[in-house]
Order: C-alpha cells, then structure tokens, then sequence
C-alpha cells in the first residue's frame, strides 16, 4: 500500500454541513472522522468510547453530571454509555475515533442523524 499522508485542516475545507462527519481513515476497526460543528447537537450514547479532539474552536460535551470543554489541540474521552450532547457556540473543527458499527446517534433518531454512507 502507498504511503499516504491527509492533512485534516484541509480535508474540512471541503466540509460544507455541520455535525455531518466525514471519513478520512481507518485503524483496525475503527474509523478516523473530521466534522465541523456549530450549535447543538442531539442528547445520544453509544455502545462504545467516542474519542474527540478539538483541530479548531472550542467545544463543550455536555453530559448529565458535568460537562467539558475542549479547545484547539485538546482531547476527551466519552466513555460507553455515557449519554452527552456536544455544543459549539462557534464554528468547530473536531476529529472523532469511532468504531466502525458506531452508530453517528446511537439509538437517538433525529434530524442530525447520518448513517455510515453518508459519511464515506
């Protein structure tokens, strides 16, 4: 396999819609995503941890015994089960590790929710 090096700040040039993440790697079995966010998004859990990390902005996890709040460069960990709700106040530009059955909602149907095709 080629080497290949993916420059995430650039990769989110192209991202147009926000909480619509985006594909931009694997590792085993698990997907490496970039998105931009701005606003609310919906309260949901997942059966698995959820890795985020700040590229740019600021962002807020809220969770329902405390919230965190990332700036550029900084990383958290949900951990499985935990139900959160992140919150941008401004536009944000986040990298996300997920598995790959990680549903982008969990369970949570909403009008933010994208399946894994949308996403490639």
């Amino acid at each position: 396999m080629k080497n290949q090096t993916i420059n995430l700040l650039e990769k989110a040039q192209n991202i147009t819609e926000y909480w619509s993440p985006k594909v931009v790697g694997e590792v085993d079995d698990c997907y490496v995503k970039i998105a931009k966010v701005k606003g609310e998004f919906t309260w949901h859990d997942h059966e698995e941890d959820e890795f985020f990390m700040v590229l740019e902005g600021e962002l807020t996890i809220a969770m329902k015994a405390e919230s965190v709040s990332l700036k550029q460069g900084e990383i958290y960990v949900v951990p499985k089960g935990v139900l959160h709700k992140p919150v941008a106040e401004h536009e944000c530009t986040i990298m996300l590790f997920e598995k790959k059955t990680t549903l982008h909602t969990g369970q949570v149907k909403s009008d933010l929710t994208k399946d894994i095709s949308q996403q490639l």
